[in-house]
C-alpha cells in the first residue's frame, strides 16, 4: 500500500486533502504537525487516528532538519504534499524572518532530505510544492495571470512563496526530483482561518448572530477584486496532478495555476455573506489595523494550463462556498468554540 505525507495537515487545505485521500484512495496517510498545533480541523478524524485506521500523526517541524530527516526516513512516502507554511500575508509583515525561515529554508530542507535519499537509495517520491498566487503580487488592472506572468513580491509572505516556487522548480530541473508546483488563487470554504478576509467577515456575522459581538463588521481594504474557489475543488486538483506526475505525465519542476473562475469585489463578498445572515442592520466599518502596507488587490487567472494537463475544473459555486463557510462558523460557536474577536 502506498504512503502519503501531508505537511501542514491541521490547516484548512491540509485537512481537506486528508479527507479527500481517505475517501477516494486506499493509501495510508501520514499527517505532519508540530506537537502544539490546534486540532480543531482534524477532530473528526480522532477515532481513526487513535485506531490507526489509515491515518497517522507524525511530529516534525520545518525549522528542525533532524525531525524532517527522521520522518522521511521512517515513512518513505510515495507522495509528499508539502502544504505547511506560515501562510498569512498580513502576519508576515510582523514576522518576516520567521516567514522566510519556515517557507523558504524549511522547504529547502525537505527537498534536500529527499534528494539525499534519492541519491543513496533510489527513493523517488512525487513531491507537490504548494506555492501561492501571491507570487504575482500587485497585478495590473485587467491583467490575466498565467504561469509566465512576472513575479512581484507584495509582502514578506509572497516573497517567501516566490522562493518556495523557485525551489520546487530547481530541484525538479537540477536533480530530477518529481516535483510540481501549484499557485492556488484565493480559496475558502469550511475551516478557513479567520485571519483571511471572507472568513473573518463570516465569523463576525456568526458572532453577531450569537449575541457575542455588536452588529458591526470590521474590515480592512475593500478595493480588491479576486476570483474565489472552494478549497475542496483545489485539493482534488492536487491529487490529480500528483497521480499524473507519478505516471510520468508532468515534467519535473513544472508549475500550475489553480484558481476559481468567479470574480467578486470584496464589497460583493460582504453583501453575499450579510445576505445569508439572520440579523438585519449589520454595519460595515474600516479598521485601520487590518490594512496591509501593500496589497495584491487585483487577481484574475488563466487556468488553461492545468485544464490541458488534468481533467479538472471548479465545481462548487462561490456562493455555496461562502454559505458553507458561514455555517461552519455557526457550528463552531454553537458547539462552544468561541473564536477571538479579531
Amino acid at each position: 500500500m502506498k504512503n502519503v505525507l501531508v505537511t501542514g495537515f491541521t490547516g484548512q487545505v491540509g485537512s481537506l486533502l486528508v479527507d479527500y485521500l481517505l475517501e477516494n484512495t486506499s493509501y495510508n496517510v501520514y499527517g505532519m504537525m508540530r506537537w502544539q498545533e490546534p486540532l480543531i480541523n482534524v477532530k473528526h478524524l480522532t477515532n481513526r487516528i487513535n485506531s490507526r485506521d489509515r491515518i497517522f500523526v507524525k511530529y516534525a517541524d520545518l525549522c528542525d532538519y533532524s525531525s524532517l530527516d527522521s520522518l522521511i526516513d521512517a515513512v518513505r512516502p510515495d507522495y509528499i504534499f508539502h502544504l505547511a507554511a506560515q501562510s498569512f500575508p498580513k502576519t508576515s509583515f510582523d514576522i518576516p524572518l520567521e516567514t522566510l525561515q519556515t517557507n523558504v529554508v524549511g522547504t529547502c530542507a525537505l527537498l534536500e532530505i529527499v534528494k539525499k535519499y534519492k541519491l543513496s537509495s533510489d527513493y523517488d517520491p512525487v513531491i507537490h510544492i504548494c506555492s501561492s498566487s501571491e507570487v504575482y503580487g500587485k497585478a495590473a488592472l485587467g491583467q490575466s495571470l498565467n504561469e509566465d506572468t512576472k513575479f512581484h513580491g507584495a509582502s514578506p509572505y509572497s516573497i517567501s512563496k516566490i522562493g518556495t516556487d523557485y525551489l520546487g522548480q530547481f530541484y525538479g530541473e537540477a536533480y530530477g526530483l518529481k516535483t510540481f508546483v501549484t499557485r492556488m488563487g484565493t480559496h475558502s470554504g469550511p475551516r478557513r482561518s479567520d485571519v483571511f478576509f471572507e472568513s473573518t467577515v463570516a465569523k463576525q456575522i456568526a458572532l453577531i448572530e450569537a449575541g457575542l459581538q455588536d452588529p458591526f463588521i470590521n474590515v480592512g481594504n475593500l478595493t480588491s477584486v479576486r476570483t474565489y474557489q472552494d478549497a475542496r475543488d483545489a485539493v482534488r486538483a492536487y491529487y490529480l496532478l500528483a497521480e499524473k506526475s507519478a505516471q510520468g505525465g508532468i515534467r519535473p519542476g513544472d508549475y500550475f495555476n489553480i484558481a476559481g473562475e468567479e470574480a467578486f469585489k470584496l464589497t460583493e463578498v460582504i453583501d453575499i455573506l450579510v445576505g445569508y445572515s439572520k440579523v438585519e442592520g449589520i454595519v460595515v466599518r474600516t479598521d485601520e489595523s487590518r490594512l496591509r502596507p501593500i496589497d495584491a488587490d487585483y487577481q484574475m487567472f488563466d487556468n488553461e494550463k492545468i485544464k490541458s494537463t488534468i481533467n479538472w475544473m471548479p465545481v462548487i459555486s462561490a456562493r455555496q462556498m461562502f454559505l458553507d463557510l458561514l455555517n461552519n462558523w455557526r457550528d463552531q460557536i454553537q458547539n462552544g468554540n468561541i473564536p477571538l474577536n479579531r
